[in-house]
């Protein structure tokens, strides 16, 4: 009885743990659906009303890996509650938004909710057993991603048949829910480290992010050529550069970047740039395909509604494919579902070459990448883990989602200049071209494989009797 009511709190918590990942995540995709009536909606220009995207990512950026840190010092339950205040504040703030200012701020507050997801990673390894750990990690590492896929098709259906801030306050009722959750089921975890934040770092880091993370998304309206594009892209290397040198000799770092730079660390925050780069590089592009007209002859049609449910499945398949990779994971170590997660992403965007002219092809296509994202990112903080000492998890797990996020920011810059470029003219108005989007899709192709060839460089792990847990792997790797 002892052990059923065990296994059953021990359910509670992952159930509890993947949901709040669903929840911020699925805050990160709300507007996608409004992005063409943003301009109408809050009276400006397109261009401004793409900050309302922009700084949701910059928010993110730079307090996921300062929250990360904190909760090393303070324990990770108690900052996913403080993360659960900005993310419930800044969707009611948007629920009243009716110009761009307060849009901006409360799109702001909501990023900086996304520090719950990693905090959530590093929490489940205090609080879990250590043969729940892998499954358990890898499903709430790809709610990311499950999230971002389910949240499309509900965030259109609301947008198109109710009031648009009705999606800002069911997120609001969400995350609140989710706060109850965790306040409630989640056990308190103990605070690993010893020290204080580094709050000059954590300046510097969030500066220097600000600079790259805006220059690289922002490029393509201003110029790449621009002063102020250069001028940040430059201010960016010189922060970062600074910020490490700092970060090398301060007594508490906000990012111990000596952990950071042990081989197994580094290729892994490697590897999940370009594997960030790979995923979000179809979600530009199969949305567009869906909804654009079908007498482009490369266009499928779709409404914004019908788009979103054609998408929804691979959400369903990243889900279903998170315990098999576990699975894997215990098999034959993460390092294996890395690079298998990475070639069947390779494979999904290799298929889209016969696939791409119909609504069941761009299923396909979809949910193959997706079995191979959710492979990828349940994998990536089990690497992660167990290369790194108990008092790190929080930040290294932090910092490893800032890579995914660099990698979708330059996906989205990258595509963006592709698509921009190769274009067709449709009644006076340039829309993206079929050669373009191929173009784009063999992009996002060659970044997974270029992710699983970073991988298969990853130190190797020894020959065991049977399946290294984390905690086992920690003690080699110290």
């Amino acid at each position: 009885m002892e052990e059923s009511g065990s296994g059953g709190r021990e359910n509670g918590i992952v159930t509890v743990m993947a949901v709040a990942g669903i929840v911020a995540s699925l805050s990160q995709t709300l507007v996608v659906p409004l992005i063409g009536v943003l301009p109408t909606l809050l009276g400006t220009t397109a261009s401004n009303a793409s900050w309302v995207i922009t700084v949701t990512l910059l928010a993110g950026a730079v307090t996921t890996p300062v929250m990360g840190r904190l909760g090393d010092l303070y324990g990770k339950r108690r900052m996913m509650l403080v993360c659960s205040v900005p993310l419930v504040v800044g969707c009611v703030v948007c629920a009243f938004a009716g110009s761009l200012a307060p849009m901006v701020i409360g799109r702001g507050l909501q990023g900086m909710g996304m520090g719950m997801i990693p905090l959530g990673i590093s929490a489940l390894r205090d609080v879990l057993p250590p043969h729940r750990l892998g499954p358990s990690i890898a499903l709430m590492s790809s709610s990311m991603g499950i999230g971002g896929a389910l949240g499309l098709p509900l965030s259109a259906a609301v947008a198109e048949y109710a009031s648009w801030r009705v999606l800002f306050w069911g997120s609001a009722a969400l995350s609140v829910v989710v706060a109850l959750l965790i306040w409630l089921l989640v056990p308190a975890t103990p605070a690993r480290a010893r020290g204080r934040i580094d709050l000059l770092g954590a300046l510097g880091l969030g500066a220097g992010l600000v600079c790259l993370l805006l220059g690289v998304s922002k490029g393509a309206d201003w110029g790449w050529s621009s002063g102020t594009t250069l001028g940040l892209l430059g201010a960016a290397v010189v922060l970062l550069l600074a910020w490490g040198w700092w970060e090398l000799r301060v007594r508490d770092p906000l990012v111990d970047l000596r952990v950071t730079a042990r081989p197994q660390v580094l290729l892994t925050n490697v590897a999940s740039i370009v594997v960030g780069f790979s995923m979000y590089a179809q979600s530009l592009i199969v949305i567009q395909i869906l909804q654009l007209p079908a007498a482009t002859g490369y266009g499928l049609g779709q409404s914004m509604l019908a788009a979103g449910l054609w998408m929804a499945p691979s959400g369903l398949m990243m889900m279903i494919s998170s315990p098999i990779g576990a699975r894997l994971s215990a098999a034959r170590g993460p390092k294996v579902t890395l690079i298998v997660g990475s070639l069947v992403m390779a494979l999904g965007y290799g298929l889209s070459m016969p696939l791409l002219g119909s609504t069941w092809g761009m299923l396909v296509i979809t949910c193959v990448i997706s079995v191979g994202v959710g492979f990828a990112y349940g994998s990536m903080p089990a690497l992660i883990m167990s290369a790194v000492p108990l008092s790190e998890t929080g930040a290294a797990n932090s910092f490893n989602t800032l890579m995914r996020s660099i990698g979708t920011t330059v996906s989205a810059a990258v595509i963006g200049v592709v698509l921009s470029q190769l274009t067709i003219d449709f009644g006076g108005h340039p829309l993206p071209s079929e050669g373009g989007f191929r173009t784009g899709m063999l992009i996002g192709c060659g970044a997974a494989l270029v992710a699983a060839a970073v991988t298969m460089t990853l130190p190797g792990r020894r020959r065991e009797a049977g399946p290294v847990p984390v905690e086992q792997a920690v003690t080699s790797a110290r």
